[in-house]
């Protein structure tokens, strides 16, 4: 805490305290949590417990630090009329908020609003009604219809009562959330014939109708930022995204200690470019700074400028579950998966009954294929909060490594049934489907994982590999390169993309590609920042992808340059380690080892040699062939060939 000086962080800590109070008096329960698990986490708290150990009989120096320990029971608004209407309204918003937080939330609206908020749509022209000019055209009552034909616009009007924000706030929310509620029970069973786009939030016209009528009768006069985080929620819904931006950029910068206006904001940026554009309009301090790494590691972003901004905040907030969780994801997307995973456990062993994030925790472990240990955070879960969306999801994984698909799908259909957006579950069931062959709906599973995040590269990869399987490689194609687009450093996703290029008759742009792929899988082999540079599948460090090598060859004889498709075929010869040296264990170097491509790759070699009239080196290969185990006979029938060509060559 050198440069985050004592006095800073008891400053910090009255204001994430003062920050827990006031989004719980919202019902933002969510931000809430994260406040105060964040307030927790200061070094300050470290600092004081270890004093209150070394004497735990030492009173308070003085009233003012004995007040200062004390709980904020209730926020007061500085605007001084602001404050006058929350005293006013004290005993109906305490209503409101026990009707809310009993999950009434109608009755909660009802408190403070009236019923008939609008629900017509936000175009206020009908998009079939006639223009003006078309009906000019018509005989007679021209006048009269141009006269009528003219109020296309209706400027905004504040309908609403005259309320303190925080009210307006609680029961304009209370409003998006009976929306939501109702949304759901429209929705029915996971995948049904009413779960689609067609089901909405009916309530979310009506709010965004209300609140561009208020902020527009309210001018100038300053708010305090929910509103606005509230009016960027409904304008998003609506698919208004550059509006929705500006609404949130507005809140952060009015109070920029609620987290559920950071968390809307991210989902709305969808590549690095859009949040290097964000980033100048941000206030200046530690929220925006969290902010900045998470959004980072949302687009899969592991550089080592975001490695030290996440150490620095880690000096501050050593505690905190949240950032070591954002050193694990990052971990992860870079494929050190080992290095993840050892995070991951210390916090379980830190807070045992944290549920958050254990989705990627059995993502994890289930690509490791650590099962003992996936059953056992199975176990865990299950014990501690069965009907949370993220236990569903580590159950669903075990049964999935325990190649129990059905079982699997039943646990994520339940993850959905509590959370409709929850976007691991939706992917995972894709997964599922796939290895169930049950193509129609792993489609729908992965379509609904990119509407609830449009950055998830797993669910544009999985609709793919879905499309390739029904052999529909163009569609297939568009998909894979919207993953390489957002995981340009992944060499799986390179390699599906020049597949399909091979599979369409375009092998140029498939030769790009698969050369893609080849730098792309030597990102993670060099290490650097973020752990050991291992990978989980891939060959080791310093070796290239003989497959992919291999593919380019193919791909060059397809062209007809022989040449170019022998010099890769002796690379993907190359992969195999201390290929053509000595004997000698010791002398033996990184590499696959010898595969069945290695061996294909061999046996082109021999045939290509032979074809050249490079008889020795062909049979050199060939006896290597044999020697191998793979592609025998083939080696057998050509040594064959080999002989009767030398023997007649000497006759």
């Amino acid at each position: 805490m050198s440069a985050f000086s004592r006095q800073n962080a008891e400053q910090m800590q009255i204001t994430l305290q003062e920050a827990t109070v006031r989004c719980s008096e919202r019902c933002l329960y969510q931000s809430a949590k994260w406040i105060a698990e964040l307030s927790d986490a200061l070094a300050l708290n470290s600092e004081t417990a270890s004093d209150a150990d070394n004497d735990p009989d030492s009173p308070m120096e003085d009233a003012e630090q004995m007040r200062a320990a004390l709980p904020i029971v209730t926020s007061i608004h500085p605007d001084p009329e602001e404050a006058r209407l929350e005293a006013k309204e004290m005993h109906k918003y305490l209503l409101a908020k026990s009707y809310f937080d009993c999950r009434e939330f109608e009755r909660c609206a009802a408190v403070f609003l009236p019923s008939d908020l609008p629900r017509r749509p936000l175009n206020v022209t009908s998009p079939n009604a006639k223009s003006p000019s078309s009906l000019r055209s018509k005989k007679g009552k021209s006048k009269e219809l141009s006269s009528t034909s003219g109020t296309e616009f209706t400027p905004p009007r504040n309908t609403l009562p005259r309320l303190s924000q925080k009210s307006l706030f609680l029961a304009l929310y209370a409003k998006y959330m009976s929306g939501e509620k109702h949304k759901d029970e429209e929705s029915e069973m996971i995948l049904g014939p009413h779960d689609g786009g067609s089901t909405v939030n009916r309530e979310v016209v009506g709010i965004s109708r209300s609140l561009e009528g208020w902020f527009a009768a309210r001018g100038d006069k300053s708010t305090d930022g929910w509103l606005e985080y509230l009016y960027g929620i409904v304008l998003a819904k609506g698919k208004n995204e550059d509006n929705a931006k500006s609404m949130l950029i507005r809140s952060v910068r009015l109070y920029p200690y609620n987290w559920g206006a950071w968390l809307e904001l991210s989902d709305l940026l969808d590549g690095i470019e859009e949040l290097q554009k964000v980033v100048p309009h941000l206030p200046p301090n530690i929220m925006t700074m969290i902010f900045h790494v998470y959004t980072n590691q949302q687009l899969y972003q592991t550089t080592d400028p975001i490695f030290e901004q996440l150490s620095k905040l880690e000096t501050i907030f050593p505690d905190s579950q949240f950032l070591k969780t954002q050193r694990a994801l990052l971990f992860h997307h870079s494929k050190d998966y080992e290095a993840a995973e050892s995070i991951f456990s210390a916090i379980l062993q830190a807070d045992p009954h944290r549920i958050d994030s254990l989705d990627i925790y059995s993502n994890i472990l289930y690509v490791m294929g650590a099962r003992p240990k996936l059953a056992f955070l199975a176990q865990l879960a299950m014990a501690t909060d069965k009907f949370r969306p993220e236990t569903c999801c580590v159950v669903g994984n075990y049964y999935s490594l325990k190649s129990e698909h059905e079982k699997a799908v039943i646990y994520f259909r339940r993850a959905l049934t509590l959370d409709h957006n929850f976007l691991s579950a939706w992917t995972l069931m894709g997964h599922e489907y796939v290895e169930m062959k049950n193509t129609h709906a792993a489609i729908e599973s992965y379509r609904r994982a990119v509407d609830a995040n449009r950055k998830d590269y797993r669910a544009w990869h999985g609709l793919g590999l879905t499309y390739e399987i029904l052999e529909m490689h163009l569609y297939a194609l568009f998909y894979f390169q919207r993953a390489a687009s957002l995981r340009p450093y992944d060499p799986k996703v390179w390699v599906a993309v020049g597949s399909c290029y091979d599979k369409v008759g375009r092998p140029l742009q498939g030769i790009k590609a698969y050369k893609r792929a080849l730098v792309a899988g030597t990102y993670y082999d060099s290490g650097s920042s973020f752990g050991s540079g291992t990978t989980n599948g891939e060959p080791p460090s310093g070796t290239l992808n003989p497959e992919t090598l291999y593919q380019i060859a193919l791909l060059h004889e397809r062209l007809n340059d022989l040449d170019e498709a022998a010099s890769y075929m002796e690379m993907t010869l190359a992969q195999e380690g201390n290929f053509g040296g000595d004997d000698d264990e010791g002398a033996a170097g990184p590499g696959s080892g010898v595969t069945i491509t290695t061996s294909r790759a061999r046996m082109w070699l021999a045939r290509w040699e032979f074809s050249r009239g490079q008889l020795s080196r062909a049979m050199d290969l060939a006896n290597e062939l044999c020697e191998d185990g793979a592609e025998v006979e083939e080696a057998k029938a050509l040594i064959r060939d080999l002989r009767s060509r030398m023997e007649a060559e000497k006759g």
